[in-house]
């Protein structure tokens, strides 16, 4: 019994799923990326944490301890909370800029205020952790700062999104590469006529 619901004509991991749709609005920002399995289930970890808490909650408030059961339900909207923002985590293009989302804060940059956006050989961290490995990191320099300043990392082949994914990695530098290359401002003269 064939099931054609469970078919493709082409292969799910295919470059053209992930680029943008022509009728795509390109002023909505979006992650030109899919979010990797170890930021996923370390989402879907602390989800499953926040239902067991709730679930305490629940418990405590029919043992009449209404405080208590308020406590464990603050604590599990501040679970949720936390993986939601981990979940939106990264970095986000649109035709107004690039925004990196980061666990506590969010940075966001008009094109024109960027000079480059280019693939590097550097040490980055491993999953976000003081270990650093030799690994690929996708760099933005800004305008306003000087040619030997830090530079800011928008993404590397080890973080939650692209440990053991590196056609991931530079599929994503890739694509953003290309929006910024489209919505950055040259420096070029242009006469005016």
């Amino acid at each position: 019994m064939p099931l054609p619901f469970l078919t493709a004509d082409r292969a799910f991991d295919d470059a053209a799923h992930d680029a943008a749709l022509p009728f795509d609005d390109r002023d909505h920002w979006r992650r030109p990326y899919r979010p990797g399995p170890w930021r996923v289930g370390a989402g879907a970890v602390l989800l499953l944490l926040a239902s067991f808490v709730l679930f305490a909650a629940v418990i405590i408030a029919f043992a009449d301890s209404l405080a208590g059961a308020a406590i464990c339900a603050g604590l599990a909207a501040l679970i949720i909370v936390s993986a939601l923002r981990l979940l939106r985590m990264g970095t986000w293009v649109s035709a107004h800029g690039l925004r990196r989302v980061g666990f506590l804060t969010t940075q966001t940059l008009a094109w024109g205020q960027i000079s480059a956006v280019r693939t590097a050989q550097q040490p980055v961290r491993w999953l976000g952790l003081p270990r650093t490995v030799q690994g690929q990191a996708l760099v933005l320099v800004r305008r306003d700062q000087q040619p030997a300043g830090p530079q800011q990392l928008l993404l590397t082949d080890r973080n939650a999104d692209f440990l053991a994914r590196h056609e991931a990695f530079n599929r994503a530098a890739d694509s953003i590469e290309v929006w910024a290359d489209e919505y950055r401002p040259t420096d070029e003269y242009r006469p005016t006529a």
